[in-house]
């Protein structure tokens, strides 16, 4: 198991060739201090965790890692099944031939949804596959103030990943003096 920063996860995780809407989430807040744990499954890419923190209003920070590679019944009993909330995570489009293939199929995809009876699941999950969203699915988030009871069950699972991760993030916390406050 290797800490790394959160982008470079997700890169990974994007990368898979799973089925984009087989993954499921959890996230809240972090138990010991700012920002969010996240922890992201899929039955046949693995499991994730990721800890971030906003460093300002406009950058996220982060470390992250790969736990298992496959997912056995007991982990996949932590991660929600029904739609309650929704997580999607996608490629950035970089090119103005792509951008322009990406907005006609999305044109489409909604003209299609005005027209037809259909669901606000079903809208989300042919939007994000207009999109090409490589994963999507349902999540397990909770506001400020309370955290998913799966949040603190995987971390006492992975108890030796979750510490190194606490530790790197407290770094990055540190070197970025975000508890330095204004003045």
């Amino acid at each position: 198991m290797r800490v790394r920063n959160w982008q470079d996860v997700l890169q990974d995780l994007i990368s898979k060739d799973s089925d984009p809407q087989k993954w499921r989430a959890i996230s809240g807040i972090r138990s010991g201090g700012i920002g969010e744990d996240l922890y992201l499954c899929h039955p046949g890419a693995g499991l994730y965790h990721l800890k971030t923190y906003a460093k300002n209003p406009f950058e996220v920070q982060g470390v992250g890692a790969q736990l298992v590679h496959k997912i056995d019944e007991g982990i996949s009993d932590h991660f929600p099944r029904e739609v309650d909330g929704r997580f999607a995570i996608h490629k950035p489009i970089s090119e103005g031939v792509e951008v322009k293939k990406v907005t006609q199929r999305v044109e489409e995809t909604l003209r299609a949804h005005v027209d037809a009876p259909t669901t606000s699941l079903d809208l989300f999950e042919d939007v994000m596959v207009a999109v090409g969203s490589p994963a999507y699915g349902p999540l397990d988030y909770r506001g400020m103030g309370s955290r998913p009871e799966s949040l603190d069950m995987l971390a006492k699972e992975f108890h030796d990943v979750n510490k190194k991760l606490e530790r790197k993030l407290e770094e990055m916390i540190k070197d970025d003096e975000i508890g330095r406050g204004f003045g």
